[in-house]
Parts: structure tokens; C-alpha cells; sequence
């Protein structure tokens, strides 16, 4: 399997479309081809970096694919391959498209691949791992009003324990949605929100396994994450919360500035704290939803 970035070319002439995925092919990157709107969902079911797309289509347009791409993967990058000019499609806006390639210029084909290579390296670079029940996860994580649980003490008094229990810098407690992770608790800390590149929980949700990371520094998965420097979270240590029927929801998290290791001692600690957490996290929504 090749790990080259996959760019989706989509154009309704068989010639053009053919012509345009050589050229991307040449470029490095693994290409596949649609020709309408219609057979979109079935190649948009396999791991694409980024979308080329042309504007006329006869079941449809670019803005058509735009959604499509849209619904799938929010941050996959689009780029509208076009002899029209923006400012002469007929609906839409320069919010819908990403990056926009003229196909009048000089070598338009030759550029498009320059564009679409750098835009799937960088969706490559900054991608997250998505659990593969992420559309189960994510309507279990509706069922909780964040805002409401951000206000109850008891959250509070459990990260406040945490940092004293642990001796570390900060403790959470935070849900996972779609594109960020929201803070019920944060004791050492006023954060709030993180996107869900910058955290490390985005792979502490994918295992029942305590997640530490004992220097990020040295670790290939988040030396390079600037949010992390920036929060000063040089150690981590984390345990994924669940609901009742196993849909990772979040975590329950312990950082520091400095890196450290934890003691199998400390680590079920960490997890007991978590089992609270789940339970209360139960209890609330249960009272929410009685009338």
C-alpha cells in the first residue's frame, strides 16, 4: 500500500479527467477518479487528502462536490480546477472552496499538482486518528450538555485532587467532539477548548489502555504540535472515559511542563479517578433526561 497522500480527481470528460491524474500521478501522489457527482460516496469512503474537482458536471456542480467532500471530512482540502472565474459561478462562495486553480493559465495542470501536493502534505501532517465508530461515538457524546456539567463542583474537586494526588502541573476532564475537545474541569489551567490535532487525547480515546506519553519532546506523534509547547505540556498521562454501552466519550488527563514517568500504582489511581468520573458522568445524564 502506497503512503503517498490520495488526491481525488474528479472531472467529467474520461480524457481530461485521465490527463489530469497523470500529471498529479507524476507529482507523487496516489490518485483516484471520478466522473460525476453521483459516484462521489463510494470513493469518498476510502482515505482521501484532498479533492480536485472541476466546476460543470451533468448531474450537477463544484459546489455539489464541495458538500459532499463536506459531510465526509470537514478538513478535507478542495480545490475548484476551473476555467471559470470565481467571481462568475453561479452560487456559492470563496468559503466553500479551499484553494482555486484557473485551468486558462500556462500550464494549469502542472500547477494544480504543485497546489494539491502541498495541500494533502499538510492534511497528512495535521490529521488525527478518527475511531472507526466515530459516527456512534459522536452521537453518544450529544447526549451530554457540556455546559451544564462544566458547572458542577464535583468535576472540580476531582482535578483539584488530582494535581495534589499526582503532584503535577494540571488535571481535566474533557468530552471529544467532532473537531475539538471541551474542558467539564481543568485544575492548574483556564483551557477550555483544544482542537482535536492539538491534544493528545485524540489517541487517548482509541484504546482502553492508560495513554502516557512520558516526554513529547521525544515522542514523533507530538514534538511538532505547537499547541502543546505552548500550554507547556511536556508529560501526559490519560485514561479514555466510556458511556454505559462503550463509546469512547473523553478522557480524564494528568500534564506537566517536565517530563516523568508513572508508577503502575499511580496509573491505577488514574483509572479509579476516571471510573468516578464515568459514574458521575452517568448519574448526570440520567437526571437530565428524567422529565
Amino acid at each position: 500500500m502506497s503512503d503517498s497522500p490520495t488526491v481525488l480527481c474528479a472531472q467529467p470528460d474520461a480524457d481530461e479527467r485521465a490527463e489530469t491524474a497523470d500529471v498529479l500521478a507524476d507529482a507523487g501522489l496516489s490518485v483516484e477518479e471520478v466522473g460525476s457527482i453521483d459516484t462521489l460516496d463510494t470513493a469518498l469512503d476510502r482515505s482521501i487528502d484532498c479533492v480536485v474537482t472541476a466546476f460543470d458536471f451533468a448531474d450537477g456542480d463544484g459546489f455539489d462536490v464541495v458538500d459532499a467532500v463536506r459531510e465526509v471530512n470537514p478538513d478535507c482540502v478542495v480545490i475548484l480546477f476551473t476555467e471559470h472565474a470565481p467571481s462568475d459561478l453561479p452560487r456559492g462562495g470563496p468559503e466553500q472552496v479551499v484553494e482555486y486553480v484557473p485551468r486558462t493559465v500556462p500550464e494549469s495542470r502542472e500547477r494544480l499538482a504543485d497546489v494539491a501536493a502541498m495541500a494533502a502534505a499538510e492534511v497528512t501532517q495535521a490529521a488525527y486518528p478518527v475511531p472507526e465508530t466515530e459516527a456512534e461515538r459522536l452521537a453518544a457524546v450529544q447526549q451530554y450538555d457540556v455546559d451544564r456539567l462544566a458547572a458542577i463542583d464535583t468535576f472540580d474537586r476531582l482535578t483539584a485532587l488530582m494535581t495534589s494526588h499526582f503532584d503535577i502541573d494540571v488535571a481535566f476532564v474533557g468530552l471529544m467532539d467532532e473537531h475539538e475537545e471541551r474542558f467539564l474541569a481543568c485544575e492548574g489551567a483556564n483551557w477550555r477548548t483544544l482542537s482535536r490535532e492539538d491534544t493528545i487525547c485524540t489517541h487517548t480515546i482509541l484504546s482502553d489502555e492508560t495513554m502516557v506519553v512520558e516526554d513529547t519532546h521525544e515522542d514523533p506523534r507530538f514534538a511538532n504540535v505547537d499547541a502543546l509547547k505552548r500550554l507547556d505540556i511536556r508529560s501526559y498521562a490519560g485514561v479514555r472515559l466510556t458511556d454505559e454501552a462503550g463509546n469512547a466519550i473523553g478522557a480524564v488527563c494528568c500534564t506537566d511542563g517536565e517530563p516523568r514517568r508513572y508508577t503502575q500504582a499511580e496509573l491505577d489511581d488514574l483509572r479509579r479517578f476516571a471510573d468516578e468520573v464515568e459514574e458521575q458522568l452517568l448519574l448526570r445524564r440520567r437526571l437530565q433526561e428524567e422529565p
